[in-house]
């Protein structure tokens, strides 16, 4: 961190556990839970996934810091291109997600779901591109496939004109051999790298070896705004800032992050508040016409305490918080 660490007792006495409910299961979960900072700056969100341990979630709890206690740098710009996203439903219900959005210009769509086939990808696919015909479309595996079974899915699901794929396979070397099939069979489908980057020790080596044509970068997983903006001005690839499935205080800080680049050549993935039925602030932070803007957010009282889901997963965030301060201590 760039930073002095605030104290830990200042952290939790100034912290709130929320467990928002979604409208359609995403990630697997049908309820997020995170943790909201209040500091001197404004808020921050620390929401790493439950199954995180310290090592990958102190990353996330660096990012909440930062938000809280750091002012958001100068934007660039004042709104942000967002894509819309499509969980990995059946094909008869792609209309009815989608609908939730607001004029979607992109379209990013979940593939390679446990326990589906790739005949359900493509009647996904297809749904979406029958319905939006205009849209950019691009599909996420979520690292779901192995090299071959990308490979073959990849190459039909190209056929829908995609702007590109985003981590079809387990790691670098795994996303620059599917590269380098696609390439050569003459499918010159972009490939972009997200688990890649967040869930790696060096993020950077993406670019050294040439495994993917753009990053996707998150605020939270890589260590908060200044972080990721060293990453993205090392990296000689294109990158798309996205959402870790935020609530709205954690979407800001994204937003903030994306105003901040110096190109912005795709639009983002931070239109996912849709996916929410209930947020922290009774204005949550949604794309209007697939255009985030760019503003902090503040919960309000009341739903803050709609939203806590008891003293069990309270006290267990804040255990979490302090496992996760030790390690940033230790650093």
């Amino acid at each position: 961190m760039n930073f002095p660490l605030p104290a830990l007792e200042e952290i939790l006495a100034h912290s709130h556990v929320v467990q928002l409910p979604m409208q359609v299961k995403f990630r697997g979960v049908t309820r997020r839970e995170a943790l909201l900072i209040e500091g001197p700056a404004g808020w921050g969100e620390f929401s790493a996934f439950l199954e995180y341990g310290p090592q990958e979630a102190s990353r996330w709890l660096a990012a909440a810091i930062e938000a809280a206690y750091q002012p958001f740098p100068q934007p660039l710009r004042t709104s942000i291109p967002v894509n819309a996203t499509l969980p990995a439903v059946p094909a008869n219900e792609v209309g009815r997600v989608l609908e939730r959005y607001d004029a979607p210009h992109t379209i990013k769509i979940k593939v390679a779901e446990q326990g589906q086939s790739l005949d359900e990808d493509l009647a996904r696919v297809a749904e979406t591109r029958r319905l939006y015909p205009q849209a950019a479309l691009r599909v996420d595996a979520n690292t779901g496939w192995d090299i071959p079974t990308a490979v073959a899915a990849l190459a039909r699901l190209s056929d829908f004109d995609l702007q590109y794929a985003e981590q079809p396979v387990p790691g670098i070397t795994g996303l620059a051999e599917v590269r380098a099939q696609l390439r050569s069979a003459g499918i010159p489908l972009k490939i972009a790298a997200d688990e890649a980057v967040r869930k790696h020790t060096d993020p950077l080596e993406v670019s050294r070896l040439g495994a993917a044509d753009l990053m996707v970068i998150k605020a939270q997983p890589l260590g908060g705004i200044q972080a990721v903006l060293d990453i993205a001005a090392q990296a000689e690839l294109d990158v798309v800032v996205s959402s870790a499935l935020d609530t709205s205080v954690g979407l800001a800080q994204a937003a903030a992050l994306a105003s901040a680049l110096p190109e912005l050549p795709y639009a983002c993935g931070l239109s996912t508040g849709t996916l929410f039925a209930d947020d922290v602030t009774d204005e949550p932070l949604l794309a209007t016409a697939g255009y985030l803007p760019v503003r902090r957010v503040k919960p309000q009282a009341h739903k803050l305490a709609k939203l806590h889901p008891g003293q069990e997963r309270e006290a267990w965030w804040h255990q979490r918080v302090r496992d996760c301060y030790a390690q940033l201590q230790a650093e």
